[in-house]
């Protein structure tokens, strides 16, 4: 896999000696066991696997590039590049511009645009109606396209379903730019629909198999999650699965078994092999790799977890899912969340608002020292899970300086 250009202050000489030693004893990364940074009095613990991905590395590479090259041009998102307000803050300082927020609302209006401005395509893609749009102000985008190359992948399997008279149902979350434009795209080909998770997977059963009437179709399946001219009459007959790439890769696995296996009863083994489409090839390999690695290092348990990345990414919001469903975990944006010892602003998933915990630090325990999981989404730099792991590491050894930690940080790690 190549490597990319990202601007130094994303990396860390910390978090990159962990991951260039892991690379180079697991070269085909098969061992999913955690790194161990043993400090004496803590613990702290790494997945295998973290941190930007190679469709987040392409995307800042080309946004940086563009900056250095056009330098006296107006250079603007579509929307925010990556989920990570660091980077998008970064880049906005430099001088880039966005044309929508996250949940696509106007910011800068596209019939203001100039030919001679640059308009990059974030990595989550976009409509196919924006790319019209933007080409009718005379933008051109190839050049400066940072789509993910796994989401055009999904892209490129919902036309071969769509070419084969499937219908494309796409698990992710309606109003997510990689969805919007995964729909936008399936939709060129295929009758498709958005379902968000397992749960709505079954309501979509009977009328697969025709237990409930269609009439009643769309007053669970809003029309706007649904394909213009979409029929359940029609359209639930052949289906295939196909995600955004960012969504729990294990849920997506489990709603398509889930409709497959709904097919295979209606019509039988035989005519559900022609009805279903195996479409697993359409997984991230980033998010397997992140997720796997969460579950082998939540097999080795810990006493809390600090989860590093925006608020408004989904890959890590599973990821602080998966570490909150076993022990105390905390979703920050960077280390200033960390108040202090006893105080810590975090995100709450039921009120989508920060707030502040109380005493959430585990107690010290010279017998057996804490075990502390940092990680971080697809989408977060190394630098920042640094910054983390160095405000936290004062709290339970005061005399450890930063400049201490990175002498002796090489035997200061190992794998579990």
């Amino acid at each position: 896999m190549r490597n990319f250009d990202v601007p130094q202050h994303f990396r860390s000489s910390l978090i990159g000696a962990v991951k260039e030693y892991r690379k180079r004893q697991d070269p085909r990364k098969k061992d999913l066991s955690p790194s161990l940074l043993d400090f004496g009095t803590v613990h702290f613990l790494l997945a295998r696997h973290f941190g930007f991905c190679y469709g987040v590395e392409n995307a800042i590479e080309i946004a940086y590039r563009t900056l250095d090259n056009y330098p006296d041009r107006r250079i603007f998102f579509i929307s925010e590049m990556i989920h990570n307000p660091e980077v998008n803050g970064d880049l906005e300082a430099k001088g880039i511009h966005f044309l929508n927020d996250t949940e696509g609302k106007t910011i800068f209006p596209v019939e203001q645009l100039q030919p001679d401005d640059i308009v990059l395509i974030p990595a989550f893609g976009t409509t196919i109606e924006m790319e019209q749009r933007l080409r009718a102000a005379g933008v051109q985008l190839e050049t400066f396209d940072t789509t993910c190359p796994f989401v055009k992948k999904v892209w490129n399997r919902a036309e071969t379903l769509g070419d084969s008279r499937f219908t494309v149902v796409v698990h992710g979350k309606p109003a997510h730019e990689e969805t919007r434009a995964t729909f936008s795209h399936s939709t060129q080909h295929a009758p498709t629909l958005i379902i968000k998770d397992m749960e709505e997977a079954q309501l979509l059963a009977p009328f697969i198999t025709e237990k409930r009437p269609y009439k009643e179709f769309f007053e669970v399946f809003d029309k706007e999650r649904c394909s213009p001219d979409f029929d359940p009459t029609h359209h639930l007959r052949q289906l295939g699965v196909v995600n955004q790439t960012t969504m729990l890769a294990a849920e997506t696995q489990a709603i398509a078994n889930f409709l497959r296996e709904v097919i295979y009863l209606h019509y039988g083994e035989t005519l559900g092999k022609t009805y279903f489409a195996d479409t697993r090839d359409t997984l991230c390999y980033a998010t397997n790799e992140n997720q796997s690695a969460i579950y082998s290092l939540l097999d080795e348990g810990a006493d809390m977890a600090i989860v590093v990345g925006g608020y408004n990414s989904s890959n890590t919001m599973q990821l602080y899912k998966l570490c909150a469903h076993q022990m105390p975990a905390y979703f920050i944006k960077h280390s200033d969340n960390i108040i202090s010892a006893q105080q810590i602003r975090h995100f709450d998933l039921n009120t989508k608002q920060e707030m502040i915990q109380e005493h959430y630090l585990p107690a010290a325990n010279i017998q057996k020292p804490p075990r502390i999981i940092i990680s971080g989404g697809a989408s977060c730099p190394d630098s920042l899970l640094e910054a983390v792991l160095l405000r936290l590491l004062p709290f339970f050894a005061p005399t450890r300086t930063p400049e201490a930690v990175a002498v002796d940080f090489n035997a200061r790690f190992s794998t579990v």
